[in-house]
């Protein structure tokens, strides 16, 4: 017997129908003999249709109140989740995250989740009823509901478990796990049947979008074995897979992981901008002149390149931001060039940054050089490059993403 939680993103609930097959795969780990809590999102489209309704009632709307619109979604499913699997003799209840309560912040719309009553929980599902919760959602210290920003059923899922001590968390979305890379792009990647946390995390923020950053973050920090896997298999299938799992990927411990190869994955996000800030006077405080007041717009800079002139006079700094804050960064160096000091600013938002992601890189030299050598043979041209012990990153122009990505994929052996 184990203790699961099941979460279901909205493809997987997007209709009545979706939803039988959701109750199907909770009724097979009941009757197991498993102690089960699920974590549902609201319906397909739902929540995008509760934004625009309360963007369109005031552009200036009080965060409180939209909080209190757009958890609605997740209200609906997780009722009527738990009306069918009465209906199929399951003993279910449906939960608010307010009910629980799942504590969080004051940060109405991007609340994060500080505490978790779980002894409410583990005694209704060690008395053998299934706890059908709504994600995304929380109580915040003003007593009103809070909402953990956008893809936060799976924080909602990820923290449940580690609070009442799961042996598993189950991710069921619209794909089977997570691939070396986008297998539209690469019909040869492989799906990873584990991957290790950190491996995830890299992924997570550097374009993959089967999982939302905050949830393996929390993963991590607390140890929660997650599982990804597809709410579309057949849930009377035989449940075997690699090693005693079903198909999938499980995320886990660096030293869970059988043999760790040097490269994992290949990532890439378009969602990216670059600046470049040309003739600045390279003196000591001129890097702050430039990236206070970014901070203090809540803005956020990745890759940073500084290149000095020959005469050690001036400087130029390049760096990139998400595309969506891309003209509210020029605005703010903008406006705070004379401070700054520079001469000219340019910008482009046809970039994407393509990442190499692995735990084994650590251990081995000559990735970097033979990540740039094979883009070199393509003609790619390399705009900046960051690096960490587990990722390599290079900002390229964005009309060559297929090529590096598919480039390197093959370069590192994670062709099927």
């Amino acid at each position: 017997m184990a203790r699961l939680v099941l979460k279901f993103g909205g493809t997987s609930v997007a209709d009545l129908d979706r939803i039988r097959n959701v109750a199907r795969h909770v009724k097979r780990e009941v009757d197991a003999g498993n102690e089960v809590a699920v974590v549902v999102s609201a319906m397909a489209g739902q929540t995008n249709k509760l934004v625009d309704w309360c963007r369109q009632a005031s552009t200036l709307h009080d965060a409180r109140e939209y909080d209190a619109v757009v958890a609605s979604g997740e209200q609906v499913t997780s009722g009527l989740l738990a009306i069918v699997l009465q209906d199929m003799g399951v003993n279910a209840r449906s939960w608010q995250g307010w009910q629980i309560p799942l504590k969080t912040d004051e940060s109405h719309g991007a609340a994060r989740i500080k505490e978790i009553d779980a002894d409410f929980l583990i005694e209704r599902i060690s008395g053998g009823q299934v706890a059908v919760i709504a994600g995304f959602q929380g109580i915040a210290p003003d007593n009103r509901i809070s909402t953990l920003g956008r893809g936060g059923s799976d924080t909602s899922a990820v923290a449940i478990a580690a609070a009442i001590k799961a042996d598993r968390c189950d991710i069921y979305t619209d794909v089977d796990g997570v691939y070396t890379t986008d297998p539209r792009i690469v019909p040869k990647a492989k799906r990873l049947d584990r991957v290790s946390f950190e491996e995830m995390l890299e992924m997570a923020s550097l374009g993959a979008k089967v999982l939302q950053v905050r949830s393996v973050e929390m993963a991590m920090v607390h140890g929660v074995r997650t599982f990804v896997r597809s709410s579309f298999d057949d849930p009377d299938a035989p449940q075997v897979g690699a090693g005693d799992l079903p198909p999938g990927t499980l995320i886990c411990d660096e030293d869970e992981l059988v043999e760790q190869q040097v490269v994992t994955g290949i990532a890439f996000a378009k969602d990216e901008a670059q600046i470049s800030i040309r003739d600045v006077a390279d003196k000591p405080g001129v890097a702050h002149s430039v990236f206070g007041p970014l901070a203090d717009a809540n803005i956020n800079v990745d890759m940073i390149v500084q290149n000095i002139s020959p005469d050690g006079k001036t400087t130029d700094i390049t760096f990139t931001v998400p595309e969506t804050d891309y003209q509210r960064a020029i605005k703010v160096l903008e406006d705070n060039r004379e401070a700054i000091g520079f001469q000219n600013l340019e910008g482009a938002t046809d970039v994407v940054k393509v990442s190499v992601i692995g735990i084994g890189m650590r251990s081995h030299a000559g990735i970097a050089a033979d990540c740039f050598r094979g883009l070199a043979a393509k003609g790619i041209n390399i705009r900046a490059i960051t690096t960490s012990e587990i990722k390599i990153s290079v900002l390229i122009d964005s009309a060559y993403t297929e090529l590096a990505v598919r480039t390197l994929h093959s370069l590192y052996g994670l062709d099927g």
